[in-house]
């Protein structure tokens, strides 16, 4: 993205909606695995560790839904969207929280280049 940005072949914001788009939707598919999926866990493909998503449980539990605010970190972002699913958040709560945490780190990253 930021090279995209840097290369001025499209506008900051068709980049800022495309970056926040595919986010959210990643995110989604680890909704509905946590949501519809969890039964394959122990595979190889599943894309959560049981420690990841234990540690994701326990924060979601701890701070709530608006925890999913930090789903655009690495490492932890995945596990907690899973846990969502996995704890059936309302669909609307998720979409809300998630694309206000990714927009915003695109936002960000976007200000902070020439």
């Amino acid at each position: 993205m930021v090279a995209a940005a840097l290369s001025a072949e499209t506008t900051r914001a068709a980049l800022f909606l495309a970056a926040t788009a595919g986010n959210v939707l990643g995110a989604l598919v680890n909704y509905a695995l946590g949501r519809f999926a969890i039964r394959f866990e122990g595979r190889r493909w599943f894309p959560v560790s049981p420690r990841a998503r234990q540690k994701a449980e326990t924060l979601f539990a701890r701070y709530g839904q608006p925890v999913l605010l930090f789903s655009w970190l690495p490492i932890v972002g995945d596990p907690l969207t899973l846990a969502a699913g996995l704890l059936r958040t309302p669909l609307a709560a998720f979409l809300a929280y998630v694309t206000i945490g990714k927009a915003a780190r695109y936002a960000a990253l976007l200000w902070m280049m020439p």
